[in-house]
């Protein structure tokens, strides 16, 4: 068999349109657009494009960016002061600082700053705590992502058997915990776990998070499964994910591609948790598949 391929790219335009048409709404009937401010701090390339990409599709979805660039050498201090006058600012919604930050600043610290209303990348541990008990807040944007993107292709989700391979606070933690909300059996399982292929064997779900180029591969997986590769990795042959796309192809039935899988998605949910700070500020009605 050939897997069907998830189409990130296509999900994640008909996500940011469908943002986009709530976004001319909510600025008719408010005044205002909503505001996503991002933070880099130095000059890491990669970071830099992150940081243009979302600046344009906040911009294309009719909401307001505002861009700071500061220099690497930036004390922690003034950091956590622009953080402070951006909590405080009634036009920015969604506060962004891109990870990582230099070696100097604690990243924890940052994060613990940022007024969890404000939070839109998820990462707050008042955000990581909503989401543990099944209360309203942000979820990290790649997890989100994910899970639109096996609802759009398994419809229901309940009863399923999901494996989740990595555990970080950025996509693993918050991923096994959208799956249990769905009521999927869920196994988290990670570099020292026993025996890894025989578990991935018995995944109706495997989302693979673990940062590892090509670790997954094709006779891990159960005949039939839906794949979600989270996995960016710079390698000799190109971006490829953490699962051997060649071999799980032949095995899966739906996977997501590297890239143009979840890469897409990640921006898009940015750009959807920015519009439900806004609106969730404003007491404005909104549609929202979730």
């Amino acid at each position: 068999m050939t897997a069907r391929l998830i189409d990130g790219r296509a999900a994640a335009a008909a996500l940011r349109q469908r943002v986009a048409a709530q976004v001319a709404t909510f600025r008719a009937a408010t005044g205002r657009a909503p505001g996503l401010a991002t933070v880099l701090v130095g000059e890491d390339p990669a970071s830099a494009v992150y940081v243009r990409s979302k600046g344009k599709a906040t911009l294309e979805a009719g909401m307001e960016s505002f861009s700071h660039s500061l220099s690497p050498d930036t004390s922690q201090a003034d950091l956590l002061a622009l953080i402070s006058r951006l909590n405080a600012d009634p036009a920015v919604d969604g506060i962004l600082v891109q990870l990582p930050l230099p070696p100097h600043i604690d990243a924890n610290t940052i994060i613990l700053a940022i007024d969890p209303d404000k939070d839109v990348d998820g990462f707050h541990p008042v955000n990581a705590g909503r989401l543990a008990i099944g209360l309203p807040g942000f979820v990290p944007c790649t997890p989100l992502g994910c899970l639109m993107l096996l609802k759009d292709t398994l419809g229901e989700l309940a009863g399923l058997h999901a494996v989740v391979v990595g555990r970080s606070n950025i996509v693993g933690k918050p991923m096994a915990q959208l799956l249990l909300k769905e009521s999927c059996t869920v196994t988290i399982v990670h570099s020292r776990t026993r025996d890894l292929p025989s578990i991935t064997r018995q995944a109706d779900i495997l989302v693979a998070a673990i940062g590892r180029p090509k670790m997954i591969v094709g006779d891990w997986l159960k005949p039939g499964a839906t794949v979600i590769d989270v996995g960016i990795n710079r390698t000799d042959d190109g971006l490829v994910g953490d699962v051997d796309f060649a071999s799980a192809s032949q095995v899966a039935a739906a996977i997501t591609p590297v890239p143009g899988g979840v890469g897409p998605m990640t921006i898009a949910c940015l750009i959807r948790n920015s519009f439900v700070s806004a609106a969730r500020r404003e007491n404005f009605a909104y549609e929202d598949a979730l």
